[in-house]
């Protein structure tokens, strides 16, 4: 993501959120897929992650409305309840990608299928650019 975009940048942030968010949440389904004898738990928690990210997806969606709405003149308190939502889905990115690394540590399925460690590999790859890029917004805002 550029930072070049000025008053656009939180209708820029939450586009980038309301992406990522989908994908994580599709991300959740290529897993269970590619992995047909995944561990029940491992399913169970894929199935849990796949609604709260898609929940996310669509807050940041409601908060994308809301700027246009504005006019893109978004007030100083909408602005803050937008990097309190980038916070947490930053955090929720965080923990999503932990849960990666145990399924990529723990389930014998998934070690077992080469092709499922490269696209997890890819997914955990993709997660860590929107964590990336939601850090870099937070900490220039800072």
């Amino acid at each position: 993501m550029q930072f070049y975009y000025g008053e656009k940048m939180p209708l820029r942030i939450l586009d980038e959120g309301e992406f990522w968010k989908l994908q994580e949440a599709e991300h959740t389904q290529v897993i269970r897929a590619l992995v047909p004898n995944l561990e029940p738990a491992f399913v169970q928690a894929l199935g849990a992650w796949e609604q709260a990210l898609s929940q996310t997806q669509a807050m940041f969606v409601r908060y994308i409305e809301a700027v246009v709405r504005s006019g893109h003149h978004v007030s100083p308190a909408l602005q803050a309840e937008i990097m309190q939502w980038v916070c947490f889905a930053l955090e929720q990115s965080r923990q999503f990608v932990l849960l990666l690394n145990q399924l990529g540590t723990e389930s014998q399925p998934l070690k077992s299928n080469p092709t499922a460690i490269t696209v997890l590999n890819h997914i955990r790859r993709e997660s860590e650019y929107f964590i990336g890029i939601a850090e870099a917004l937070l900490y220039t805002r800072r």
